[in-house]
Protein backbone atom coordinates (compact mmCIF):
# COMPACT_ATOMS: atom_id res chain seq x y z
CA UNK A 1 0.00 0.00 0.00
CA UNK A 2 1.08 3.57 -0.54
CA UNK A 3 2.03 5.86 2.12
CA UNK A 4 0.52 8.53 1.09
CA UNK A 5 1.49 10.73 4.12
CA UNK A 6 4.92 10.47 3.10
CA UNK A 7 3.85 11.35 -0.44
CA UNK A 8 2.70 13.81 0.61
CA UNK A 9 5.30 15.27 3.14
CA UNK A 10 8.02 14.50 0.15
CA UNK A 11 6.23 16.58 -1.98
CA UNK A 12 5.77 19.55 0.07
CA UNK A 13 8.41 19.68 2.56
CA UNK A 14 7.84 21.87 4.67
CA UNK A 15 4.16 23.02 4.35
CA UNK A 16 1.73 20.30 3.83
CA UNK A 17 -1.92 20.61 3.48
CA UNK A 18 -3.53 18.07 4.90
CA UNK A 19 -6.13 17.52 1.52
CA UNK A 20 -5.88 19.09 -1.92
CA UNK A 21 -9.72 20.33 -2.23
CA UNK A 22 -11.59 21.93 0.33
CA UNK A 23 -15.08 23.37 0.66
CA UNK A 24 -16.03 26.88 1.81
CA UNK A 25 -17.37 25.94 5.04
CA UNK A 26 -13.92 23.90 6.10
CA UNK A 27 -10.94 25.01 7.48
CA UNK A 28 -8.00 25.22 5.05
CA UNK A 29 -5.23 23.24 7.13
CA UNK A 30 -1.78 22.99 6.49
CA UNK A 31 0.47 21.61 9.14
CA UNK A 32 4.25 22.37 9.45
CA UNK A 33 7.01 19.85 8.67
CA UNK A 34 10.37 21.60 9.94
CA UNK A 35 12.94 21.33 12.51
CA UNK A 36 12.98 24.53 13.95
CA UNK A 37 9.77 27.52 14.22
CA UNK A 38 8.83 29.10 10.60
CA UNK A 39 6.83 32.55 9.76
CA UNK A 40 4.08 31.26 7.44
CA UNK A 41 3.46 34.18 4.98
CA UNK A 42 0.77 34.73 2.42
CA UNK A 43 1.23 36.57 -0.89
CA UNK A 44 -1.38 37.69 -3.56
CA UNK A 45 0.03 36.13 -6.79
CA UNK A 46 1.86 39.54 -8.09
CA UNK A 47 3.67 39.18 -4.48
CA UNK A 48 1.75 41.73 -2.49
CA UNK A 49 2.01 40.94 1.09
CA UNK A 50 -1.65 39.78 2.95
CA UNK A 51 -1.61 41.61 6.83
CA UNK A 52 -3.06 38.57 9.22
CA UNK A 53 -4.33 39.74 13.11
CA UNK A 54 -2.62 36.55 14.51
CA UNK A 55 1.10 35.78 14.50
CA UNK A 56 2.02 33.21 12.12
CA UNK A 57 5.18 32.25 14.20
CA UNK A 58 4.61 28.44 13.78
CA UNK A 59 5.80 25.83 15.58
CA UNK A 60 7.53 22.20 14.21
CA UNK A 61 4.08 19.65 13.77
CA UNK A 62 1.69 22.40 14.13
CA UNK A 63 -1.19 22.33 11.95
CA UNK A 64 -3.17 25.78 11.05
CA UNK A 65 -6.12 27.21 9.56
CA UNK A 66 -5.22 29.67 7.14
CA UNK A 67 -8.51 30.89 7.10
CA UNK A 68 -8.33 31.85 10.29
CA UNK A 69 -5.19 33.25 10.34
CA UNK A 70 -6.00 35.51 7.11
CA UNK A 71 -9.58 36.56 7.19
CA UNK A 72 -9.25 38.74 4.26
CA UNK A 73 -8.81 36.05 1.69
CA UNK A 74 -11.53 35.92 -1.04
CA UNK A 75 -12.01 34.84 -4.39
CA UNK A 76 -8.22 34.84 -5.90
CA UNK A 77 -5.01 33.22 -6.32
CA UNK A 78 -2.77 32.61 -3.32
CA UNK A 79 1.20 31.88 -2.44
CA UNK A 80 1.82 30.30 0.94
CA UNK A 81 5.74 30.59 2.10
CA UNK A 82 7.43 29.17 5.38
CA UNK A 83 10.49 31.29 6.26
CA UNK A 84 12.93 30.99 8.85
CA UNK A 85 12.86 33.45 11.58
CA UNK A 86 14.99 36.13 10.50
CA UNK A 87 15.37 35.98 6.77
CA UNK A 88 13.10 37.49 4.27
CA UNK A 89 10.39 35.88 1.93
CA UNK A 90 12.77 35.32 -0.60
CA UNK A 91 14.81 32.69 1.34
CA UNK A 92 12.02 30.61 2.25
CA UNK A 93 12.14 26.90 3.22
CA UNK A 94 10.30 24.16 1.24
CA UNK A 95 7.80 24.91 -1.80
CA UNK A 96 5.68 27.50 -1.45
CA UNK A 97 1.99 26.14 -1.70
CA UNK A 98 -0.57 27.78 -4.45
CA UNK A 99 -4.17 28.71 -2.64
CA UNK A 100 -6.89 28.83 -5.09
CA UNK A 101 -10.15 30.37 -3.28
CA UNK A 102 -12.39 29.78 -6.70
CA UNK A 103 -15.93 31.50 -7.70
CA UNK A 104 -18.39 30.25 -9.92
CA UNK A 105 -17.90 32.11 -13.14
CA UNK A 106 -21.34 30.51 -14.62
CA UNK A 107 -24.15 33.74 -15.59
CA UNK A 108 -26.35 34.24 -12.77
CA UNK A 109 -24.13 32.11 -9.90
CA UNK A 110 -24.00 33.69 -6.42
CA UNK A 111 -20.48 35.59 -5.55
CA UNK A 112 -18.37 33.69 -3.22
CA UNK A 113 -16.22 30.70 -2.79
CA UNK A 114 -17.46 27.56 -4.08
CA UNK A 115 -14.08 24.79 -3.38
CA UNK A 116 -10.25 25.89 -2.67
CA UNK A 117 -7.74 24.19 -4.09
CA UNK A 118 -4.28 24.02 -2.51
CA UNK A 119 -1.31 22.20 -4.54
CA UNK A 120 2.25 22.86 -4.43
CA UNK A 121 4.18 25.90 -6.44
CA UNK A 122 5.78 23.76 -9.61
CA UNK A 123 8.10 25.01 -12.83
CA UNK A 124 8.53 23.15 -15.98
CA UNK A 125 11.33 22.46 -17.22
CA UNK A 126 11.52 21.61 -21.53
CA UNK A 127 14.26 19.31 -22.67
CA UNK A 128 14.76 20.04 -26.17
CA UNK A 129 17.33 19.14 -29.36
CA UNK A 130 18.53 22.78 -28.68
CA UNK A 131 18.72 23.01 -24.77
CA UNK A 132 16.35 23.69 -21.79
CA UNK A 133 13.71 25.87 -21.15
CA UNK A 134 12.22 26.69 -17.70
CA UNK A 135 8.91 28.12 -17.41
CA UNK A 136 6.26 29.06 -14.90
CA UNK A 137 2.49 29.03 -14.61
CA UNK A 138 -0.59 31.61 -14.79
CA UNK A 139 -2.00 29.77 -11.82
CA UNK A 140 -4.10 33.30 -11.30
CA UNK A 141 -5.37 33.28 -15.07
CA UNK A 142 -4.95 29.95 -16.31
CA UNK A 143 -5.66 27.20 -13.33
CA UNK A 144 -7.25 24.70 -15.63
CA UNK A 145 -5.26 25.18 -18.41
CA UNK A 146 -1.86 25.19 -16.34
CA UNK A 147 -3.37 22.27 -14.43
CA UNK A 148 -3.65 20.09 -17.39
CA UNK A 149 -0.55 20.63 -19.26
CA UNK A 150 1.35 19.81 -15.84
CA UNK A 151 -0.78 16.85 -15.79
CA UNK A 152 0.11 15.58 -19.17
CA UNK A 153 3.72 16.82 -18.69
CA UNK A 154 4.05 14.37 -15.49
CA UNK A 155 2.38 11.59 -17.19
CA UNK A 156 5.21 11.73 -19.97
CA UNK A 157 2.43 12.97 -22.39
CA UNK A 158 5.14 15.36 -24.20
CA UNK A 159 7.91 13.04 -23.62
CA UNK A 160 9.61 12.51 -27.65
CA UNK A 161 6.66 14.61 -29.46
CA UNK A 162 7.96 17.33 -31.57
CA UNK A 163 7.92 21.23 -32.31
CA UNK A 164 5.82 20.27 -35.99
CA UNK A 165 4.86 24.15 -37.11
CA UNK A 166 8.18 26.63 -36.69
CA UNK A 167 6.86 30.21 -37.78
CA UNK A 168 9.84 32.49 -37.83
CA UNK A 169 9.19 35.44 -35.53
CA UNK A 170 5.80 34.29 -34.78
CA UNK A 171 5.59 30.86 -33.07
CA UNK A 172 7.16 27.48 -32.18
CA UNK A 173 3.93 24.85 -32.21
CA UNK A 174 4.36 21.60 -30.18
CA UNK A 175 2.69 19.18 -27.93
CA UNK A 176 0.97 17.07 -31.10
CA UNK A 177 1.39 13.15 -30.64
CA UNK A 178 0.15 12.68 -34.54
CA UNK A 179 2.42 15.20 -35.66
CA UNK A 180 0.43 16.92 -38.09
CA UNK A 181 -1.20 19.51 -36.38
CA UNK A 182 -4.47 17.41 -35.64
CA UNK A 183 -3.76 15.42 -32.59
CA UNK A 184 -4.60 15.91 -29.12
CA UNK A 185 -4.68 14.11 -25.54
CA UNK A 186 -8.50 13.10 -26.40
CA UNK A 187 -10.22 15.78 -24.24
CA UNK A 188 -10.46 19.16 -25.06
CA UNK A 189 -9.96 22.14 -22.35
CA UNK A 190 -12.54 25.07 -22.04
CA UNK A 191 -11.09 28.42 -23.01
CA UNK A 192 -10.06 30.51 -20.62
CA UNK A 193 -8.99 33.80 -21.92
CA UNK A 194 -7.10 36.60 -19.92
CA UNK A 195 -5.67 39.96 -20.45
CA UNK A 196 -1.86 38.62 -20.19
CA UNK A 197 -0.38 39.68 -23.52
CA UNK A 198 1.41 37.06 -25.95
CA UNK A 199 4.94 38.82 -25.55
CA UNK A 200 8.07 36.92 -25.93
CA UNK A 201 8.40 33.55 -23.64
CA UNK A 202 4.65 33.23 -23.25
CA UNK A 203 3.04 30.06 -23.62
CA UNK A 204 -0.55 29.70 -25.27
CA UNK A 205 -2.69 27.25 -25.78
CA UNK A 206 -3.34 26.36 -29.98
CA UNK A 207 -6.75 25.99 -30.85
CA UNK A 208 -8.70 25.62 -34.37
CA UNK A 209 -10.02 28.63 -35.70
CA UNK A 210 -12.71 29.57 -36.09
CA UNK A 211 -13.73 30.52 -40.50
CA UNK A 212 -15.52 33.80 -38.86
CA UNK A 213 -12.32 34.95 -37.36
CA UNK A 214 -10.94 37.83 -37.27
CA UNK A 215 -13.84 39.63 -37.77
CA UNK A 216 -15.54 37.89 -34.64
CA UNK A 217 -14.42 36.45 -31.70
CA UNK A 218 -14.15 32.99 -31.78
CA UNK A 219 -17.63 30.71 -30.83
CA UNK A 220 -17.51 28.72 -28.07
CA UNK A 221 -16.70 25.44 -30.29
CA UNK A 222 -13.67 27.06 -31.46
CA UNK A 223 -12.74 28.49 -28.38
CA UNK A 224 -13.13 25.38 -26.55
CA UNK A 225 -11.03 23.53 -28.26
CA UNK A 226 -7.34 23.14 -26.75
CA UNK A 227 -6.15 20.09 -26.02
CA UNK A 228 -2.39 19.05 -25.74
CA UNK A 229 -1.04 22.10 -28.24
CA UNK A 230 0.85 24.52 -26.89
CA UNK A 231 3.01 26.83 -28.70
CA UNK A 232 5.62 29.79 -27.63
CA UNK A 233 5.66 33.13 -28.79
CA UNK A 234 8.53 34.45 -30.37
CA UNK A 235 7.87 38.40 -30.67
CA UNK A 236 4.88 40.70 -29.50
CA UNK A 237 4.96 42.75 -32.75
CA UNK A 238 3.07 39.20 -34.55
CA UNK A 239 1.65 37.75 -31.49
CA UNK A 240 -0.30 40.97 -30.45
CA UNK A 241 -3.59 39.87 -32.21
CA UNK A 242 -3.15 36.49 -30.56
CA UNK A 243 -4.31 38.44 -27.09
CA UNK A 244 -7.44 37.50 -25.40
CA UNK A 245 -8.49 35.35 -28.17
CA UNK A 246 -5.82 32.56 -27.03
CA UNK A 247 -5.66 31.11 -23.49
CA UNK A 248 -1.82 32.33 -22.54
CA UNK A 249 -0.68 30.23 -19.74
CA UNK A 250 2.73 30.72 -18.70
CA UNK A 251 5.99 31.61 -19.38
CA UNK A 252 9.68 30.95 -20.28
CA UNK A 253 12.29 32.88 -18.52
CA UNK A 254 15.29 30.94 -18.91
CA UNK A 255 16.42 29.45 -22.79
CA UNK A 256 16.31 32.41 -24.66
CA UNK A 257 19.28 31.03 -26.99
CA UNK A 258 17.33 27.45 -27.17
CA UNK A 259 14.43 29.39 -28.47
CA UNK A 260 16.01 31.36 -30.86
CA UNK A 261 17.91 27.77 -32.27
CA UNK A 262 14.31 26.19 -32.26
CA UNK A 263 12.91 29.03 -34.57
CA UNK A 264 16.04 29.14 -37.00
CA UNK A 265 15.02 25.48 -37.41
CA UNK A 266 15.17 24.77 -41.74
CA UNK A 267 11.54 24.70 -42.76
CA UNK A 268 10.48 22.45 -45.94
CA UNK A 269 6.77 24.62 -46.31
CA UNK A 270 6.58 28.36 -45.43
CA UNK A 271 2.73 28.13 -45.66
CA UNK A 272 1.99 25.34 -43.23
CA UNK A 273 5.78 25.96 -40.89
CA UNK A 274 6.30 22.46 -41.39
CA UNK A 275 10.39 21.92 -40.29
CA UNK A 276 12.51 19.68 -42.48
CA UNK A 277 13.42 17.82 -39.19
CA UNK A 278 10.82 18.56 -36.58
CA UNK A 279 13.28 19.73 -33.17
CA UNK A 280 12.47 17.08 -30.39
CA UNK A 281 11.05 17.56 -27.38
CA UNK A 282 13.10 14.95 -25.37
CA UNK A 283 11.03 15.79 -22.14
CA UNK A 284 8.93 18.23 -19.78
CA UNK A 285 9.91 17.64 -16.14
CA UNK A 286 7.49 19.26 -13.72
CA UNK A 287 9.47 20.53 -10.55
CA UNK A 288 8.52 21.73 -7.30
CA UNK A 289 9.94 25.40 -7.26
CA UNK A 290 12.38 26.63 -4.35
CA UNK A 291 14.27 29.08 -2.59
CA UNK A 292 17.28 28.35 -4.61
CA UNK A 293 15.50 27.78 -8.18
CA UNK A 294 12.59 29.77 -8.52
CA UNK A 295 11.11 31.30 -12.06
CA UNK A 296 8.65 33.12 -10.46
CA UNK A 297 9.68 36.56 -9.46
CA UNK A 298 11.44 36.94 -12.86
CA UNK A 299 8.04 35.96 -14.27
CA UNK A 300 6.27 38.24 -12.26
CA UNK A 301 8.71 41.19 -13.05
CA UNK A 302 8.29 40.26 -17.08
CA UNK A 303 4.58 40.75 -16.58
CA UNK A 304 4.76 44.44 -15.58
CA UNK A 305 7.32 45.57 -18.07
CA UNK A 306 6.01 47.08 -21.20
CA UNK A 307 4.59 45.22 -23.45
CA UNK A 308 6.77 46.58 -26.36
CA UNK A 309 9.27 43.94 -26.81
CA UNK A 310 11.95 44.41 -29.49
CA UNK A 311 11.98 41.82 -31.96
CA UNK A 312 14.25 39.12 -30.89
CA UNK A 313 14.08 36.54 -33.39
CA UNK A 314 14.51 37.74 -37.28
CA UNK A 315 10.73 37.47 -38.97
Amino acid sequence: MVDLTAMIVSLFSVLVPLKGWYAPHQPIEVMIQHDSPVVLVMTGFDGTRLETEKPTRIEPGQTVDLKKLYPSLRVGTYLAFAIPEGRTTREYVGTPLVVQLRGDERPGAPAGTVVVRVEPLVKAIFETDAGEMVAGFYYDEAPNTAGSFIRLAREGFYDGLTFHRIIPGFVLQGGDPLGTGTGGPGYEIDAEFNARPHTRGVLSMAREGDPLEPQLPPRSEYANSAGSQFFICLDYARTRHLDRKYTAFGMIVEGDAAIDAIAQTPIKDVNTGTPVNPPVIKRIRIEAVTAASDPYPKMLQRLIEPTTQPSLVEP
